[in-house]
């Protein structure tokens, strides 16, 4: 439950500013969001690992493993969508069961399948695949929504912070139009400290899923880290969709909408709220990119010295280090805005990422992975913090689900241009792609640091 007693924060064991966060949203918050979104981080690899193990072809294996990526890459927004118009209560709730159903469908068609060289025998695996990546529960996008709802108050009508809220009057707690700047900023820090944390844990999720999914193939069967994921699906997103943090957003429909987006000055300002969300969109796309091209790049790296296998550890190193450089974002100070952050970390991202093409070694590679992983964080908290920021009223979750789609898509993008390269030219040429993607986000941050100058003097710049 949303703090309703004055004792919660003594209890908290959380350090400093993430005390603050049991108080905001509840205690079992955070862990059920930490293990909610586990299901979808699983999704890709583990059936990667089905397929190929049941078809013994590592093609089918990948389409199917694609066929995930570009479902949750086309269903996420949908999702989004959804629940801003009519909640994520009811959202998530349909979606769980619906994803949980298509998982148990995949491995069904994986191994009813009688012969993998019939297009119409691939297919049912194909069909499954990509309804179970676009069905998959968007949990942390949804958490960030939540988020925002709670800690930023002029951008909610519900405010859980307060002492015995009242979840029936729209009014209760303090409004961002009569809170004073300390208000004002005290929101903003408690908003770093969640996005801090929601990256720390996306990092975590996305290194425990696939290490998970290894584990529990290789050691009891290829269909338990789907079946696995299907379980907790089916029990830990319904409790997150429940949980009463989801009261602090109220769906677009409940909205007074009169004389929005009515004639041409409506028409003009939604053109202009699309480019503005585009920004941070394109964004992840570079930042997807990145992951992926780096992720290939490293494959044919590892494969000079030991076996492609290994690259999977190393790149979990740079996720090592991205989460603990996002939890560090919290404690940033508040006059380094988010358009600066975003220039400062990609450039320096940018930078780092020419040290790909230096190590002759596995171990020289390890340290340059761990310095890279440091701006990597910081990137990707503060996009998502500006598309909070440019989000239309109303469209927090769309917006939300639509940058980590732009994730999803840009590894895929980035994982065949750097597969390409790798495969005609080396690990090298692959690495460029690594290098082009981060660049590519320091141009983006350059356009967005102009982009928040036109914006109201209280947005943060």
């Amino acid at each position: 439950m949303p703090a309703s007693s004055p004792a919660a924060p003594r209890r908290s064991r959380l350090p400093g500013r993430f005390a603050r966060l049991p108080e905001l949203a509840g205690r079992s918050f955070l862990p059920l969001g930490l293990f909610a979104r586990l299901p979808l981080a699983m999704l890709t690899v583990g059936t990667l690992t089905l397929v190929t193990a049941v078809s013994h072809s590592y093609a089918i294996g990948g389409l199917a493993a694609g066929a995930v990526g570009i479902g949750s890459a086309l269903g996420a927004p949908v999702l989004g969508s959804l629940a801003d118009r009519v909640g994520q209560r009811p959202v998530l709730l349909v979606a769980a069961a619906v994803n949980a159903a298509t998982v148990v469908a995949l491995l069904f068609a994986a191994y009813l399948t009688p012969d993998f060289t019939v297009p119409t025998d691939a297919l049912a695996i194909l069909v499954t695949a990509f309804l179970s990546g676009a069905s998959c529960p968007q949990v942390g996008p949804m958490a960030r929504v939540r988020w925002m709802a709670l800690t930023t108050r002029n951008l909610t009508t519900r405010n859980l912070s307060t002492s015995n809220p009242s979840p029936r009057n729209p009014s209760s707690g303090a409004s961002g139009k009569t809170a004073g700047s300390g208000s004002v900023a005290a929101n903003r820090a408690d908003l770093d400290t969640a996005l801090s944390y929601e990256g720390t844990a996306d990092e975590v999720t996305f290194v425990l899923g696939p290490a998970l999914v290894g584990i529990l193939a290789s050691l009891v069967a290829p269909w338990l880290p789907l079946g696995l994921a299907a379980v907790l699906t089916a029990t830990l997103v319904p409790a997150f969709a429940v949980h009463p943090s989801q009261l602090a957003v109220v769906p677009a429909k409940r909205k007074a909408q009169a004389g929005v987006g009515s004639g041409p000055a409506g028409r003009k300002s939604s053109v202009r709220s699309l480019v503005k969300v585009a920004i941070p969109v394109l964004a992840m796309v570079c930042m997807g990119t990145f992951f992926g091209a780096t992720q290939n790049a490293l494959s044919a790296f590892s494969a000079q010295f030991a076996t492609a296998e290994i690259a999977g550890l190393m790149y979990s190193v740079m996720g090592l280090s991205s989460a603990v450089a996002a939890l560090s974002v919290a404690y940033w100070p508040q006059r380094f805005g988010l358009a600066s952050r975003w220039v400062a970390a990609a450039g320096a991202m940018t930078a780092f990422s020419l040290l790909l093409f230096l190590p002759a070694g596995l171990w020289p590679m390890v340290i340059v992975l761990l310095v890279l992983g440091i701006p990597v964080g910081p990137v990707m908290v503060t996009v998502f913090s500006i598309g909070g920021v440019v989000a239309p009223a109303g469209r927090m979750a769309t917006v939300m689900t639509a940058l980590a789609s732009g994730i999803v898509a840009g590894t895929a993008l980035g994982a065949y241009f750097a597969g390409q390269l790798a495969q005609t030219q080396g690990p090298a040429a692959a690495f460029v792609v690594s290098s082009a993607a981060s660049g590519a986000l320091l141009v983006l941050g350059i356009v967005a640091r102009f982009i928040l100058r036109q914006r109201p003097s209280t947005q943060p710049a």
